[in-house]
């Protein structure tokens, strides 16, 4: 089964239009699908339009949230609820073609775990959309080692168990590919149609730049130090200690060689604040090991993941 899923906010001017348009490309597939609609508590006419669509084909499901969640959200809530061995997130406002969709999956079963779409002949503006978009893709993929065109892009074909693995947060949607790179999936992209917006207005503005920066430092923190924080607090607290005997150091130098009172230089303020912070941060290192623990052992996760096995029992 095939699961698209499309989160929106404010597109009722869009969705019967996309409606019949994702529709007719699954029928044209010949296998079993569903279309799940994420309305993400818009305050237009959203809701009736897909409670009559909904109505009339028991293919298409509808979740609607009680307020505005945002669309990592959204999408998440799509996820959970898929049935699809193949799920497919696509945006509401027409500007993916739903007739790509074939073109996904086909590439998807050549043995990948995520075909992200590429909007390589992008109809946005240049200053406000394509120009921080080509920044902020340049930066994840230097950051994560996943190279890809267009994180932003929504429409993406992914294994089910990919999407399953992986809880979303913040921004977080667009970083599926790196989630998946790290339990060994195969990552492509294919260039995919974009079209100019003919309804409604666009949700984004410059400021998801910055929270996609932000985002991105999550991530490879995650990736990076998910079992091991204390090699993150404890290095800047050791820096930071290092930086506080220095001071300290110098403030004596000073002292005994060229008569410089302690309290006529910032340095003993120096020397004790990074003192303070340092401690502060292995204190914070050694708790986020404690949680760690916590965390793995309270869910019984494990810190690795095996692809495959021959002859061996589980004994767990």
């Amino acid at each position: 089964m095939i699961s698209v899923v499309i989160p929106l906010f404010n597109e009722q001017d869009n969705i019967e239009t996309l409606c019949q348009a994702t529709v007719k490309a699954l029928e044209e597939m010949n296998a079993p699908f569903e279309v799940i609609w994420v309305n993400d508590g818009s305050t237009d006419d959203s809701e009736l339009v897909l409670t009559k669509i909904a109505k009339n084909d028991a293919r298409i499901k509808v979740i609607n949230f009680s307020r505005n969640h945002g669309q990592t959200a959204a999408i998440m809530a799509g996820f959970d609820h898929s049935r699809g061995d193949i799920v497919i997130p696509m945006d509401a406002d027409f500007q993916n073609d739903p007739a790509d969709i074939p073109m996904l999956v086909e590439k998807l079963r050549e043995g990948y775990s995520v075909v992200s779409g590429w909007r390589k002949d992008r109809k946005d503006s240049e200053m406000n959309r394509k120009l921080p978009s080509r920044a902020a893709n340049w930066l994840i993929s230097r950051v994560s080692g996943v190279p890809l065109h267009d994180y932003g892009c929504t429409l993406k074909a992914y294994r089910s168990e990919v999407v399953k693995e992986v809880r979303l947060y913040g921004e977080m949607h667009r970083f599926i590919p790196i989630y998946a790179s790290w339990l060994g999936g195969k990552i492509t992209e294919m260039p995919v149609r974009h079209h100019a917006r003919k309804h409604g207005s666009s949700k984004y503005g410059i400021n998801r730049v910055i929270k996609v920066v932000l985002d991105l430092l999550v991530v490879k923190f995650l990736e990076d130090y998910n079992t091991k924080p204390i090699y993150v607090f404890g290095m800047a607290g050791v820096l930071l200690v290092g930086l506080s005997l220095s001071s300290f150091l110098y403030a004596v130098i000073l002292k005994i060689f060229e008569h410089v009172s302690l309290i006529s230089t910032p340095l003993l303020l120096l020397t004790a604040i990074a003192f303070i912070t340092g401690v502060l941060c292995i204190l914070l290192g050694l708790l986020a090991e404690i949680l760690i623990r916590i965390y793995f052992e309270t869910q019984h996760k494990l810190t690795y993941t095996i692809r495959s096995s021959f002859n061996l029992e589980d004994q767990r």
